[in-house]
């Protein structure tokens, strides 16, 4: 794992924690419902929203953390072929077009978290926590996951400048 060079850097390193530590939880939270749901008839009702939500946070706090990894998943049989000037620029190219999309659900996204703030909106679950609480994730991650395709737009077009100087 590469070390922490910028304060960015930091932050997707903590929310990759927190995001291990909220698996944690929801692995022991699911292993005790089971035990007391059919051990002692006893089912604990929040388990499950809870664990709904840690999943739904789970993907928005390690998802700009998994791109600057290259964690992800890639199908770069085709990628592999070309040369590095070109494989530069396809990246480039596809990071420009990541940022927008990401840009577009950071805006939207806080747009529904805010109505849903003003509004007072319920979750439709068992606990009735506030709505905008469950969905303030989605533009805090995208925003970072966006963060995260724009210094790998700067990345890919140091390479592909580097290369078009051979």
């Amino acid at each position: 794992m590469q070390k922490d060079y910028t304060w960015i850097d930091k932050i997707f390193n903590n929310m990759m924690w927190l995001s291990s530590v909220l698996f944690a939880f929801a692995m022991l939270a699911v292993c005790v419902e089971v035990l007391m749901r059919y051990f002692f008839n006893r089912p604990i009702a929040w388990i499950l929203e809870i664990c709904e939500y840690i999943l739904l946070y789970m993907t928005f706090l390690v998802a700009a953390w998994v791109l600057r990894e290259k964690s992800h998943i890639r199908v770069d049989i085709m990628m592999n072929r070309l040369n590095n000037r070109l494989q530069a620029f396809i990246n480039m190219i596809t990071s420009i077009i990541g940022a927008i999309v990401c840009s577009i659900i950071v805006y939207f996204s806080a747009l529904l978290t805010w109505d849903y703030f003003i509004r007072h909106v319920p979750s439709m679950e068992y606990l009735k926590l506030p709505a905008f609480l469950v969905i303030m994730i989605i533009p805090f991650g995208s925003f970072l996951f966006a963060i995260q395709f724009i210094r790998d737009v700067q990345n890919y077009f140091k390479r592909w400048h580097y290369f078009v100087k051979d």
